[in-house]
């Protein structure tokens, strides 16, 4: 596949790698800030990564649970305020406004509905293997993951830090690809700023952990998707010319990436 293939897949179809319950960073210094977006700090810490799938006892209890009634049931747009509720005890992981205490969990705060509200459906048809999301998600109606959705959405992430000496490789790859293994540009779906595109499914990817962000390309690097559809199929395609250092750098960069308005990353 060229690489102009691979941009225009990347274009057409979501890649995911935020929202779940699993892994994760610390902070330090402040390289400069690029031109559509900024990019702050120095390292982070990596706290031990169980990937997707990996424990499955539960899921035959649970699956029992699961409620599917009325969920071809079309949602209305999220409301956030009802949202809180629902969301109270996602705040054990995730913390009470989307930005965990602990690099452990992905942050969700700013994350977009849309994206919220599929991951969740994804989770309890078991398309998008992880027995812990699963208990969760068990019982959820389509409106009640967007509600949970918006009320995430209206929250502020708060921004990360960037590793200096990984700076320069992680933009680059985020900006520009790698022409000589096919590997695309980051910001084609996911924007200069890590806002990503709620039309076309692509997360905001500004700010997560890179701990997060790292487990995740390594799942798509070695061909494990999120889930069998092609959204979450399209990044095995676009991280397979992935290395190692690609990776730490990529994850690195994108943990400190965040819009050069800082109003918008305030916890609201």
């Amino acid at each position: 596949m060229s690489f102009r293939h691979v941009i225009a897949l990347a274009a057409l179809c979501g890649a995911g790698l935020a929202m779940a319950a699993d892994p994760p960073a610390t902070p330090s210094a402040a390289p400069a800030p690029t031109s559509a977006g900024q990019t702050t700090g120095t390292p982070t810490s990596a706290p031990t990564t169980q990937p997707e799938g990996s424990a499955k006892p539960m899921q035959t209890e649970v699956a029992a649970a699961v409620d599917t009634s009325n969920d071809n049931a079309a949602a209305k747009p999220g409301d956030a305020a009802a949202g809180q509720s629902k969301a109270t005890t996602c705040a054990a992981c995730h913390g009470m406004d989307g930005n965990p205490a602990t690099s452990q969990y992905p942050k969700l705060a700013g994350q977009h509905e849309e994206y919220i509200a599929r991951q969740l459906a994804l989770f309890k048809s078991r398309q998008r293997e992880n027995p812990v999301m699963l208990g969760f998600a068990a019982t959820l109606k389509p409106q009640d993951m967007h509600d949970i959705g918006a009320f995430f959405a209206s929250k502020g992430s708060l921004p990360g830090v960037a590793d200096q000496k990984l700076v320069a490789r992680g933009e680059a790859l985020y900006r520009g690809g790698n022409k000589d293994n096919g590997t695309p540009a980051c910001m084609a779906c996911h924007g200069p700023d890590g806002r990503g595109n709620p039309g076309a499914g692509y997360p905001q990817l500004g700010g997560q952990y890179a701990d997060y962000v790292s487990a995740k390309l390594k799942d798509f690097a070695a061909g494990k998707g999120y889930s069998p559809d092609d959204k979450g199929q399209i990044m095995v395609t676009v991280a397979k010319g992935l290395n190692d250092q690609d990776i730490a750098a990529l994850s690195s960069y994108i943990e400190g990436l965040h819009a050069a308005d800082e109003s918008r990353t305030a916890a609201k």
